[in-house]
This record gives structure tokens, sequence and C-alpha cells, in this order.
């Protein structure tokens, strides 16, 4: 089953399928069939799964169109629900896949990678002070990184490096994940954003090391990813989940404003006397913190670290515990 998302008609060269999706209030997951010129580029490839295989060919036929017709898979990035039918695709019709270089090493799940990935992980829940449930964590991603070895990307990826490409203007905008793209249509002020803005949700910024293990600066980068689009022309957003977003400047405001209000939410806490990403973490999330931790502490690291960059507060560590207070 595929459901057409309400689009204008001048939006008429993409056909949106939308699958529904409840895990984590997602609504749906969607991707992208787009026809410029002599090309059907095909953005994103949501789950591996009959439904969505059985969606997208469904979008073809209904359009007159068959997988043979698709001329190449761009991806947004890299995230399981954006990259699943690849392969499939692939094996049936070899066509180029297209990503941003950054997004390799991780659908190739490629060991180096994926090894210091893990121990970065293991050292920064320990200096967040997650203590037994960090310590889970990790266990549970170093048994990830042998369960899934067998399941990287057989599909050769082209690294999307120009600005322009197959018609689209490509920006880079990290926070959600450090290798989303988003492809702009200038003639037709489409956007096809990935993950950056949902409309009936707040996209996560998803603390990850850069190539050398470094921790990136994620709420600084979704800030700058949202302002480089509110700085654009953009009629509609076509998002990785949801509905079309007709009035994106709004929702970004909206956006922004709703991290200002997170990082002086957790400010106050800090003030009250929590001093740990840890602490902080589990006054504030409560339940979610045991059922979501990876994402919980996400979002507190990140608005850490952007404190600190404002210099809001300070960190000192303790026994290799990083401690936050005030800016006196």
């Amino acid at each position: 089953m595929y459901i057409l998302l309400d689009i204008k008609k001048d939006c008429s060269l993409v056909i949106p399928i939308s699958i529904p999706e409840k895990l984590g209030g997602l609504k749906t997951v969607n991707f992208f069939l787009v026809k410029q010129g002599k090309s059907l580029s095909l953005i994103d490839a949501g789950y591996n799964s009959d439904s969505h295989w059985e969606a997208l060919n469904l979008a073809l036929n209904q359009n007159g169109l068959v997988l043979q017709d698709v001329t190449e898979i761009i991806l947004t990035h890299h995230h399981i629900d954006h990259v699943g039918l690849v392969d499939r695709i692939v094996d049936t019709h070899p066509i180029p896949v297209y990503a941003s270089p950054l997004s390799i090493p991780r659908l190739k799940r490629d060991n180096d990678f994926m090894e210091m990935r893990a121990e970065f992980f293991a050292k920064l829940y320990y200096e967040m002070g997650c203590g037994e449930t960090g310590e889970k964590q990790i266990a549970y991603l170093k048994k990830a990184l042998l369960r899934n070895k067998g399941k990287a990307m057989r599909a050769e990826i082209t690294a999307i490096k120009d600005n322009a490409f197959l018609g689209f203007s490509i920006l880079e905008v990290p926070g959600h994940s450090p290798d989303q793209l988003a492809f702009l249509n200038e003639q037709r002020k489409q956007l096809f954003a990935g993950d950056l803005l949902i409309e009936h949700i707040s996209s996560n910024a998803i603390v990850e090391p850069d190539e050398n293990g470094n921790r990136l600066p994620t709420i600084r980068q979704q800030i700058d990813s949202l302002n480089k689009c509110a700085a654009i022309h953009i009629d509609s957003v076509f998002p990785g989940h949801g509905a079309v977003i007709h009035n994106p400047k709004a929702l970004i405001h909206k956006r922004l404003e709703r991290i200002e209000e997170k990082s002086e939410l957790i400010l106050r806490y800090i003030q009250s006397g929590h001093s740990t990403a840890n602490e902080i973490a589990q006054v504030l999330y409560k339940n979610t913190y045991n059922e979501q931790f990876s994402l919980v502490m996400s979002e507190i690291i990140g608005h850490l670290d952007y404190l600190e960059e404002k210099k809001k507060i300070t960190m000192k560590k303790l026994q290799g515990i990083c401690h936050y207070s005030v800016k006196q």
C-alpha cells in the first residue's frame, strides 16, 4: 500500500510514496520518485520489507512506470529507514547509487570505522556518568557489530562531491546525521530534506563521531542546517516522515525556538544541582531514559555542548566524569 501525499499540481513530477509507520511517532516513512528530463531518480529507499517493496512498485505502476524506468538512487543519509530497499532494487535493476562521502563507511559497515564508533560511545557514556546503563548499551553495540557484519550494503556507492548534481543543488545539512544531504530543485522550489525537518515532531540531533573519532557538535549543526534552509526560497519540503511541509520557514522558526527552550531547561536543571549528563537525562526523561537511552543521551549531550559553546556553562572532570556548572 502507498499513500499519495497532498501535494500541489505543480509538483506533478514528484511521486511521493508514504507507508504508515507507528514506531517512534513517525506516522509514515516517505521516499520519492522524481522525474527530471530523462532521469527518474529515487530519493531514499525506505525499509527493507515486502510492504515497502510493494509500495514502490505500486507507485510506479499507477503512474505508468516500471522499476526499469528508475535511473538512479539518491540517499539523504544512511539510516536504516532510508536505505532499506537499495540492494533489492539494484539486484533486480542495476543502477547507480549516490550518497554523501560520509555515508559510505557507515553503509558499507567499514570494520575500522565501526570499531572506532563503538569505542567512541564507550568513552562518551563513561565520561557522561552513565554507569551500568552505559555499559549495557556498549555491550549491545559490540554484539551488534558482529551480528550485523553481513548487513553491509552490497551495492556500489558513488560519493556526491559536487554542489550541483542531477538537476539538484546539494545542501549539506548535518545534525540529525553527520552525512545528511538535502536536494533542492531551485526551479520548482522543492527541497527533499531527509529528516532535517518533520512537520509533526522535532527531528533528533544524534551525537556521532566524525571520521577521526571526535564528537560532532550536533545541536550547533542542526541549528546551522535549519538556518541554511530558512535562507532559501522554498515552497515545499518533502520530508522523510509525515506530511509535505508547505510553510517551511514558520516551522523552521518553531524548531529553532524549541532548541533554545530545551537548552534553557537543561540550564535550569544544572542550576538546581544536577551536574552530569546522565543525572539530567534521568530526571528530565524519566521512563523514556531506559526506553530510548541512546536518543535521550544524544539530546542531553548535544545541548550541553551547545551551552558550553555559548559560554553559559563550564565543565570539569572528576575521576574521569564530566561535571557541569553554570558559568558565574
